[in-house]
């Protein structure tokens, strides 16, 4: 058994200024903004308890979220049983499609609630 649950959600950014995009998503979204190092800054989500993050990127804009789990292959097996595709291994996480055409990505559990938040699967 593991268990996964909404983890965040990701702006992807094409960008060479990621500060003034992260301004922008941090105003928009009334979320301050921090810089946690290299191509991120992270929104502080005070409410929900979100991972939110400005991220830049190479490839067109876009939001993607992240599912994260404590068991990643498993997770992942579970998805594809759904009908998701792995597209790339990235460090310790995939990226995923969604059969219709969405891009997210299954990542290992950060949230402090983690255990007591996410869903549990056979």
């Amino acid at each position: 058994m593991h268990k996964s649950k909404l983890g965040g959600f990701i702006i992807d950014c094409r960008t060479d200024d990621l500060p003034r995009a992260a301004d922008f998503w941090s105003g928009a979204l009334g979320m301050p903004a921090a810089s946690v190092g290299g191509s991120y800054r992270k929104l502080h989500d005070a409410h929900l308890g979100l991972n939110i993050e400005v991220q830049q990127v190479d490839h067109p804009s876009r939001v993607h979220l992240d599912i994260e789990t404590d068991d990643i292959e498993a997770e992942v097996e579970r998805l594809e049983t759904l009908g998701a595709k792995r597209l790339q291994r990235v460090h310790s996480w995939w990226v995923m499609e969604a059969p219709t055409g969405q891009r997210f990505c299954v990542v290992q559990a950060m949230s402090p609630k983690f255990a007591q938040q996410a869903t549990e699967w056979p």
